[in-house]
């Protein structure tokens, strides 16, 4: 069975920047897989342009003994176009461990083999792609409490909201700002905690040359999903 983060990453593929999509809770399916249960995906480019840096986390609140699937393939899906919509070439970038300390993995042409555990990554001959995989903290911040309370908010007054053309709800001013604010802080206003804080996660890191990435063009579009494998 597929696990997919689709909420996706789009970057200029000449301009370095960030983007991420969280999925801690899942259905009983994905949570029953933990190795295969993708929480987190981050794609971001070196300053330099010459690399793209693909990260992965699967296993939420992942215990110290977690370990990678040898049952599961890891891949990132890495879409390349000339512009906004469109036509896109892929180019997957895919990983697959043999045991706890041996992975190999592809992106086009380049490909890497070894033991992944040395936070400097393994990297083939070339350089053209390097790989690190373990148990990390959990890098994404999540404010629970206060994420909490504005669904609370939405709820009290869905009954009364109006829908614009587009079928967008709207809200007043003071609904808003009080949205805003209790995302931004904990209950009731108190300062924001990382509730995630202490909590770990497996971490698959992929850098690649861009060069690998950008067949269809500049502009890429990243998604990550895990599967069975044969």
């Amino acid at each position: 069975m597929t696990r997919t983060t689709l909420a996706a990453v789009a970057f200029a593929a000449l301009v370095p920047g960030v983007a991420l999509a969280a999925d801690h809770v899942d259905s009983p399916a994905a949570t029953a897989e933990p190795t295969a249960d993708i929480a987190d995906l981050y794609a971001w480019m070196t300053p330099d342009t010459e690399a793209v840096n693909l990260i992965a986390t699967v296993h939420p609140f992942a215990g110290a003994d977690a370990t990678f699937s040898d049952a599961v393939v890891y891949a990132f899906h890495v879409n390349s176009a000339m512009e906004y919509g469109g036509d896109a070439t892929e180019t997957p970038v895919l990983c697959q461990f043999y045991d706890e300390n041996m992975i190999e993995c592809w992106a086009g042409d380049a490909y890497v083999m070894g033991d992944p555990t040395d936070p400097a990554g393994l990297s083939n001959e070339d350089g053209s792609i390097r790989v690190y995989a373990g148990l990390r903290d959990d890098p994404f911040f999540f404010e629970l409490t206060g994420f909490q309370q504005a669904v609370g908010t939405v709820n009290a007054v869905a009954g009364g909201l109006a829908y614009d053309d587009a079928g967008c709800p709207t809200v007043d001013e003071d609904t808003s700002a009080a949205l805003v604010g209790q995302l931004q802080s904990g209950m009731d206003g108190a300062e924001a905690s990382d509730t995630l804080a202490g909590s770990n996660v497996l971490a698959l890191v992929v850098q690649v040359d861009t060069d690998l990435l950008t067949a269809g063009g500049p502009l890429l579009g990243v998604w990550a999903s895990t599967y069975a494998a044969e």
